[in-house]
Formats: structure tokens, sequence, C-alpha cells
């Protein structure tokens, strides 16, 4: 057992700490102060989204990006609240906002939302971000300031929570932050492995040359990491990652336990699908690892390992996953939330272990609307 136990944690160790040096390699991008040449269609999915969606409007309106660079195309997939008066109503000063209504092709109404606008979309650059994010003024900018300064086919671009106001949000952001730390530092050992569709960009045609979402678009989720390994094998020194303040995205965190619940499985749904034999490794190793330490208490009640093994076994898992979750704290500056970090350590191998089975024997629920796996 001693043997077993060493094993899953030196993997453990050697990934999380890959990941933690992976992290600083990926080198921090400046913004020039220069003018803007690339134009972008911005693409927002929707479906009742009415509470969030006065955040992200007020938020579109403070980009400082020219108005003649950019349009935004909203897709209504079918809501039934006021998202579509809200969208009416508001005064968007001259910005180029269309409006199309989702047609359903597929199991995934995201994607099929994403595919239809793309159709629709005037220019060559794709930007996707969510109903309940909020953007940053300087965006576009960033954007447009990597596209002038590398070759690039997709980019992948930070993203946190805000309005963490109780430990259950805490929870949720230090997850978070977690997931941010394994997406950068993937990129740095060239293994990139994550995104999030919330705030990431791709060329039209390369979408069109690797043929969107086709071969992924029964499965719900992952408009995002689907896309990441098509374009990745299409040409791997095209896909970057953007380590700068100024373009992180930001949204709310989930209000109820089931609404977190429903979120993470459908997140953990399509980790199977994965083609990338890293992200199931990495997937695995980190199953593994969390189970075992659920299951190490009683194991030492049943005198099959010692109260040592059991100590040290939780040093060393919350010290390795602390240094990454540290560095991606700090890059989002948010390293007050850290003080939640050992309540939520204790937590997390039994939440992690939840979401897995019963993403795997049932299904969920997202936006109104029911998947099976």
């Amino acid at each position: 057992m001693i043997t077993i136990v060493f094993i899953i944690i030196i993997l453990y160790v050697l990934l999380i700490g890959s990941f933690a040096y992976g992290f600083d390699k990926v080198q921090d991008f400046k913004l020039e102060d220069i003018s803007p040449k690339t134009k972008f269609s911005v693409i927002i999915p929707f479906r009742n989204e009415a509470n969030n969606l006065p955040n992200l409007l007020t938020s579109i309106s403070r980009l400082n990006y020219p108005k003649t660079q950019f349009e935004i195309i909203f897709i209504d997939d079918d809501s039934t609240d006021n998202s579509l008066e809200l969208l009416e109503s508001f005064d968007f000063k001259k910005t180029d906002i269309s409006v199309v209504k989702n047609i359903r092709s597929t199991n995934s109404p995201k994607k099929d939302a994403i595919t239809l606008a793309i159709s629709k979309s005037k220019y060559e650059w794709i930007v996707t971000t969510d109903a309940d994010c909020n953007l940053p003024k300087f965006w576009l900018d960033a954007y447009d300031n990597y596209i002038q300064h590398n070759d690039a086919n997709l980019l992948i671009a930070p993203v946190t929570l805000t309005g963490v106001t109780s430990f259950f949000k805490r929870f949720q952001l230090l997850d978070i932050l977690s997931l941010q730390a394994v997406t950068l530092g993937s990129f740095g050992i060239k293994k990139p492995m994550l995104c999030n569709g919330a705030n990431m960009a791709y060329k039209k045609s390369v979408f069109n040359k690797v043929a969107g979402f086709e071969g992924n678009a029964h499965i719900a989720s992952g408009d995002d990491v689907f896309l990441l390994e098509k374009v990745k094998n299409l040409n791997f020194n095209a896909v970057h990652y953007i380590k700068n303040k100024e373009i992180v995205v930001t949204t709310q965190p989930e209000i109820t336990f089931e609404s977190l619940k429903s979120q993470r499985v459908r997140w953990a749904a399509k980790t199977s699908n994965y083609n990338s034999v890293f992200s199931k490794i990495t997937a695995i190793i980190v199953l593994f690892t969390n189970g075992f330490l659920v299951c190490l208490p009683l194991l030492y009640l049943a005198q099959i390992v010692s109260l040592k093994t059991l100590v040290y076994t939780f040093f060393i898992k919350f010290m390795i996953d602390f240094l990454l979750l540290f560095k991606s704290a700090r890059f989002f500056d948010q390293t007050q939330f850290l003080s939640s970090y050992l309540f939520a350590c204790i937590i997390y191998p039994f939440f992690n272990l939840y979401v897995a089975f019963v993403s795997v024997f049932t299904s969920y629920k997202w936006k109104g609307r029911v998947y099976k796996k």
C-alpha cells in the first residue's frame, strides 16, 4: 500500500509541478500604444440572461476599441425572459449590433449558435464570450495588439470570478483559479489542453478549415476545448495564450449548489471525449489522487496505512496545489482569497469525486434543458 501511495503522489507532484513551472514560462504580454488594425466579430450566445445582460451591455458600451472596427452578434437561444427587450432598449452608441435567432441542428445549442453567427459574421477574427460576463475596457485592444505582434490562429485569454462574498463563492473562485493556472501552465510546457470560451479568439478561415464543431457536435459542451484540439493539430505553433491583465474577462459565481453541480458536471462530461492523451492522463491522475485522499482516512481506520502516511500525503498535495494556486491568484490580484484555501482543500477531493461520479452515471440540467452524457 505504501508503494501505491508513493506512486500516486509522485505522479501528482510531477504533474502539478510541471504546470507551476509552465506558468512562469509563459511571458507576460505588454500592450503598446499602436493604431488598431484588426477587425473583430464578437459572438455572444444567450438564453434567459436578463439578470446578467445589463452588466455585459454596460461593459460593451465602455469598450475603448473603435466602433467601426468590430461588430457584435448576439444569438438568442430560445429565451423566455425579457432578454430580447433588454437588448432592443439598450443604447449601444453606434456600435454595430445584430441579434440572430438560433437554429438548432445538433445536441449542442451553443455550438449551433456560434456556427450560425460565424456564417453571418463580417470579419476574419472571431471573438467569443458569454452573456454573464463583464468585458474589460481594453479587451479588443489587447487582442489587436497581440495579433499585430504574433502569427496566430487561435488565442486563449484569462477568465476569473468577481462578486466573491461567501465561502461558497470563494470555493468556486479557488477552483477557477486552479483551472486557469493549469490552462496557463499547460501552454508553458507546450501541452495546451484547456481554454474557456468566455474569452477566446480565432480566425474564421481556420474554424472553417477544421470543419468547426464537426465530430463533437453531439456533445453539449466543449465548444472551446474541442476547437482548441482541432486548431492545435492543424498548426501547433499558432495557438497562443495571452498573459495580460488588461484582457481578463470576469464573470459571476453560481448562486446555488445545484447550479454549480450542473455547471461542473457539464464540464466534466466531455472529458472522456478528449483526443489529447495528455489531457486524459491529467484527468486520470487528478481523479485518482483525489479519490485516494478521500479513501485515506478509511484506510487509516482500518489500519492499512499509518497516520504518518495520511498526514504526509495530505500535506504534500496541500503544498504543491498551493504553489500553483498562488501563482494564479497573484496574476489575477486575488491572493486575499487564499485564506479559504485550507478548508477548500479539504472539501475539494469529495466535490471532485462527486462531480466525476454524477457526470458518468446521470444526466444534467443546464439553462432549463436536460442533457444526457
